[in-house]
């Protein structure tokens, strides 16, 4: 029986994108030894052959041995050159960029110590290429002033060597950040229509960030086009939340703006 979703937000977002992608699905599937058959004048010998696949043997009947997954190879504590950074470096990067006296003067999206970790990447030189010792770019956001701030490490003396601080540039949000946001969503009182089509869909209240699947998108202000409230969108850190009930639908939140900086949820004006 399909259940009927009240629209407590005015909207819940429908499937259709989903049927029409396993609509293309369906018209990309044949059936083994039919592909191409009227191409190629299929044979009695390749209905054989094709039959034989299907029952994991040869041509000649003989069984076929299972095919063998190789696993990943260790990526090792190090990279070299340009590889990618693996998770020892990304983790070794990360504590070099935020020492003691960083972490106690800064502040993540909740309101506690420690910056916000944002993203980890290879540095390059300036001549386009990577250095010669793996150096890597860290990036956080510190809330206590609404500061990316960008270090450049070296891995294999263990120092920083650049560090650049941007107020006012707003990269894409963490998943943490989106996380935070939703959980203050969930505790505002604009959170009432997000929590009613959560319970018309599964039937159970909804208290934890954890019971959906997120994504957000940072939010500036516009002049004429929002409350006062998110006038210092921008210069905060603001997000619209698009939100999925896990195993279920979406559910519309985007004309509810989160200042992650103020702690605070704002409605749109339309």
């Amino acid at each position: 029986m399909r259940k009927i979703v009240h629209r407590h937000l005015g909207k819940v977002v429908a499937g259709a994108a989903i049927a029409v992608a396993s609509t293309a699905v369906m018209v990309g599937v044949t059936l083994p030894g039919t592909a191409g058959a009227d191409e190629s004048g299929g044979t009695k010998g390749d209905d054989k052959a094709a039959a034989a696949q299907q029952l994991g043997q040869d041509e000649q009947g003989a069984p076929v041995a299972p095919g063998v997954v190789q696993e990943a190879p260790d990526e090792g504590d190090k990279g070299k050159g340009s590889d990618p950074l693996t998770d020892d470096e990304i983790a070794r990067a990360q504590k070099i960029a935020v020492n003691r006296q960083t972490f106690a003067a800064s502040e993540n999206a909740e309101g506690e110590r420690g910056p916000q970790q944002l993203t980890v990447d290879l540095a390059e030189s300036e001549t386009g290429g990577t250095e010669t010792s793996r150096r890597a770019d860290v990036s956080y956001y510190d809330y206590r002033d609404d500061t990316l701030v960008t270090k450049t490490v070296d891995l294999d003396t263990g120092k920083v060597v650049d560090s650049t601080d941007q107020q006012g540039v707003q990269p894409p949000p963490s998943r943490a950040e989106s996380s935070a946001a939703a959980a203050l969503l969930i505790a505002d009182p604009l959170g009432a229509g997000l929590k009613a089509d959560y319970k018309d869909a599964m039937g159970k209240e909804l208290t934890s960030p954890d019971q959906l699947r997120l994504s957000g998108g940072i939010y500036r202000a516009t002049p004429g086009a929002q409350p006062a409230a998110l006038d210092k969108c921008g210069e905060h850190r603001c997000l619209r939340l698009f939100t999925k009930v896990k195993n279920g639908p979406w559910i519309d939140t985007t004309s509810l703006v989160i200042d992650l900086s103020a702690h605070k949820v704002a409605e749109l004006k339309h």
